[in-house]
């Protein structure tokens, strides 16, 4: 929490002094908008433990309905301010923030205080007594750092770091460098929130969720003959229908999108979206999702695994990664405008899934499981999505989108009895995965 107010305050005077102001009778609010959001990340760090303990012992409930009430309070405000009072400008967004984060931090405030010193806690052999516990103290008869575990958070903290640069680089190449002008910045925001949904809802959720289960079943730093040869077998097997799933939606996606991407902006946005840059966005950011989808189970099957040694190997290598990322992104921006960011993320996530996927078949290698192969649709399958892009592909030339609200019904029409057969194909030819999907 220290250091999160340190880098506020840094932070919130370099947006404000350092960093280009957009103009007041334009986006009004602004100095008011960096302080608001400063202080919401205050906030979300005093909650930050109480996360990470429902986190290790799977409290995926409490995280659920933690996360469902504060976005539902932020959306409901942002929505009802936005119709009643449009002139507050980015009031309105920083209301709207401040209230997802203490909502978030207060309910799981209030589910400890509950369930801590409960019956159902004592039961469970709950590893915290109090709420006291859990705050800052001094530990009788313990270092004041226990410096292997200090040493494994500074290797993540850096790993971070070099996520974070990977992962939002880009923002930090528009902000800096002015490589876009506002208004190009808002559509490419719009397209990137659109074309994150997925990845936010479905992707990040199992991927968080799965992190915990294969640093729990699998030992890190230790060889897979060093394992319990029991939890390779159900973890090797878990990873591969988990790399099919992610595989499967991230295809669908990227196969549908392409062809419904303008589409869905003109409904979304009107011809300001579907006109511009916005469908060439979309259409590459659909292709971007299957990126994701694959590099969020493989990293976290890594991360999961990785000794001390082996996460300061990778920094290197990420270090390395995020200065070429930002090179590529900067000048892919200058040819191909903001398409280039989304070029540039599928390059660095090709290059994170490759050292990921080495990392699996490494590991892997001295026994008789292959989860990569979950990376392998069936035959049968790969054939219908090849049909399916065809045929919307066509679709799309000849019934989007300035022909009619027909036409628009004739093309929807077309991508939905190309999807039934793509599910049902899938329903069929991976019965594995079916069973996966249903049990769990």
């Amino acid at each position: 929490v220290p250091l999160g107010v340190f880098w506020s305050l840094i932070l919130g005077l370099v947006w404000l002094h350092l960093l280009e102001v957009p103009d007041p009778s334009v986006v009004p609010h602004y100095q008011a908008g960096v302080v608001a959001f400063g202080l919401s990340a205050i906030i979300e760090l005093l909650g930050e433990p109480l996360w990470v303990l429902a986190q290790a012992h799977l409290f995926v409930r409490l995280k659920v309905i933690a996360e469902s009430l504060s976005i539902v309070s932020k959306c409901i405000l942002t929505v009802t301010l936005v119709i009643l009072y449009p002139h507050w400008g980015l009031y309105i967004f920083s209301l709207a923030q401040l209230l997802y984060v203490s909502v978030l931090v207060m309910c799981y405030v209030i589910y400890f205080v509950m369930f801590l010193g409960s019956p159902e806690a004592t039961k469970k052999s709950f590893p915290v007594a109090r709420v006291k516990a859990l705050l800052p103290s001094f530990v009788e008869d313990e270092t004041f750092v226990n410096w292997k575990e200090a040493r494994l958070t500074w290797s993540f903290f850096k790993q971070s770091f070099l996520k974070q640069i990977l992962t939002e680089g880009e923002r930090y190449v528009m902000t800096f460098l002015n490589v876009l002008n506002f208004g190009d910045q808002g559509v490419y925001d719009i397209v990137n929130n659109l074309g994150s949904l997925v990845a936010r809802f479905i992707f990040l959720p199992i991927e968080e969720s799965f992190y915990v289960f294969f640093a729990k079943v699998l030992e890190r730093g230790k060889t897979v003959k060093d394992q319990k040869q029991d939890d390779v077998a159900m973890a090797a097997n878990v990873l591969e229908l988990l790399l099919k799933l992610v595989l499967l939606i991230g295809l669908t996606i990227t196969v549908f999108g392409y062809a419904y991407s303008q589409l869905a902006l003109d409904i979304y946005g009107g011809s300001m979206l579907s006109s511009g840059t916005g469908p060439d966005l979309l259409r590459c950011y659909s292709l971007y999702v299957l990126f994701l989808a694959v590099n969020g189970i493989t990293e976290c099957f890594t991360s999961a695994l990785m000794c001390k040694e082996e996460v300061d190997r990778y920094n290197f290598v990420m270090l390395a990664l995020s200065f070429i990322f930002l090179c590529i992104s900067y000048f892919l921006t200058h040819w191909y405008g903001s398409v280039g960011f989304i070029l540039a993320n599928c390059f660095n996530m090709g290059i994170r899934i490759a050292h990921s996927t080495h990392y699996i078949h490494h590991f892997f290698r001295e026994s008789s499981h292959r989860p990569l192969r979950g990376l392998l649709p069936s035959p049968a399958l790969l054939l219908v999505y090849i049909i399916s892009a065809v045929v919307t592909a066509f679709s799309e030339v000849l019934f989007c989108c300035d022909k009619g609200w027909m036409a628009r019904l004739i093309h929807v029409s077309t991508g939905a009895l190309c999807l039934a057969a793509t599910l049902v194909t899938m329903f069929f030819s991976e019965t594995k995965l079916v069973h996966f999907v249903r049990s769990q």
